[in-house]
C-alpha cells in the first residue's frame, strides 16, 4: 500500500489552519502549505500565516521560502512540495497538505508534471505589455496559430495562462500544458464547507483583525523595503489595496472595504476547484461537530477501515 498523504481544502476562512493542525497533532503530521503568497517573507499577517507558537508545535514546510521580489512557480511548488512530502513519509510522520491555492492542490494531488520551463520576467513583461495595448485576444489569436490544441484548453479571459502558454512556448518549443502521473501516495481529501453568508461574516471579520493587528504597518515596511506592484507577491488580497491606501489612492475604510469584496471573488472561485459534488472530496461543516467527524473519518481512512 501506497504511503498516505492527507489534504484539507476549502475556502478561505473555513478553517483549513485550524482542522490541519488538530490533525496533525492526532496522527503526529507535519502540514504542508499550499497557499501561494505563504511562501513570502515579510508577509505574515496578510497572508494569515500560522503564528510561530504553532509552528513549533508542529512542522510547517513550503512557509518563508522565498523573498517578494521572486516570483514562486507551481514547478517549483511541486518540486518541493514532493520533496518535504517524501522526507515526512521517511521520518514515519503523516504529511498534511492543506492550502486554498487549488492549483497547486490539484496538481499535486492528481499528479500533474508540468513543463519545467521558470518563468522570464523580460518575456511576461513584454507580453503583459501587449495584453495591455493589444488586448487579451490578440494573445490568444498568437497561442492559437502556434499550438491550436494548447489554445481550446486556456481561455482567452484568462490573461495569467495564456501568457505562461507563450512563455513556455518560447522556452521549450512547446506549449503543451501538464500531463497527468498517478501519485506514489492513497490520498484522504478533506473537505470543509460553510454556507455563504457565514464565510462572508468569517472573511469580513479575518479582514478586520488583519487591519486591527497591522497590516497597514506590513505593507508600508515591504514597500520600504523595495517590494512594489512590479512584483506579482504584492497584488495579493490586502497587499494591493493598502498600497493604494498609502499612496494616498484609496482611504483606509475604502482599502479595507476593498479587500473583503476582493476576498468574497476569490472565496466564490474556490467553489469552482473545491465542488460540492466532487466525489474526491469528503465535505464536513466547518464546526467543532465537522472537525470531530473528519478526525474519525481521518483515524479510520489510516487504519484502513474506510
Amino acid at each position: 500500500m501506497n504511503p498516505p498523504l492527507l489534504a484539507i481544502v476549502g475556502p478561505t476562512a473555513s478553517g483549513k489552519t485550524d482542522l490541519a493542525l488538530r490533525l496533525a497533532q492526532t496522527f503526529d503530521g507535519e502540514i504542508i502549505s499550499a497557499d501561494s503568497r505563504q511562501v513570502y517573507l515579510y508577509m505574515d499577517i496578510g497572508t494569515a500565516k500560522p503564528p510561530a507558537t504553532e509552528r513549533l508545535r508542529v512542522p510547517h514546510h513550503l512557509i518563508d521560502v522565498v523573498t517578494p521580489d521572486v516570483t514562486f512557480s507551481l514547478v517549483r511548488f511541486l518540486k518541493e512540495a514532493r520533496r518535504a512530502i517524501h522526507e515526512i513519509h521517511g521520518r514515519g510522520r503523516l504529511p498534511v497538505l492543506a492550502g486554498g491555492t487549488a492549483q497547486y492542490v490539484w496538481a499535486l494531488l492528481e499528479g500533474w508534471q508540468v513543463p519545467e520551463a521558470e518563468p522570464d520576467p523580460a518575456v511576461r513583461s513584454e507580453l503583459e505589455r501587449r495584453a495591455e495595448t493589444e488586448g487579451a485576444q490578440a494573445l490568444h489569436d498568437e497561442l492559437r496559430a502556434l499550438d491550436p490544441r494548447r489554445a481550446a484548453e486556456v481561455q482567452p479571459s484568462n490573461v495569467r495562462r495564456v501568457i505562461r502558454a507563450l512563455e513556455v512556448r518560447r522556452a521549450l518549443g512547446t506549449s503543451a500544458g501538464p500531463r497527468k502521473v498517478e501519485p506514489p501516495y492513497r490520498t484522504m481529501i478533506v473537505g470543509l464547507g460553510l454556507e455563504r453568508e457565514e464565510l462572508y461574516g468569517r472573511i469580513d471579520a479575518r479582514v478586520d483583525r488583519m487591519a486591527r493587528e497591522g497590516l497597514l504597518y506590513e505593507v508600508r515596511g515591504l514597500l520600504r523595503r523595495g517590494y512594489g506592484e512590479e512584483h506579482s507577491s504584492m497584488s495579493g488580497v490586502g497587499y494591493l489595496e493598502l498600497a493604494l491606501c498609502l499612496e494616498g489612492r484609496l482611504s483606509l475604510e475604502e482599502a479595507v472595504e476593498r479587500a473583503k469584496f476582493r476576498t468574497h471573488r476569490f472565496a466564490r472561485s474556490q467553489h469552482a476547484w473545491f465542488r460540492g459534488d466532487d466525489e474526491r472530496i469528503c465535505w464536513h461543516p466547518s464546526s467543532p461537530e465537522g472537525f470531530n467527524a473528519a478526525e474519525v473519518e481521518a483515524r479510520k481512512w489510516l487504519e484502513g477501515t474506510l
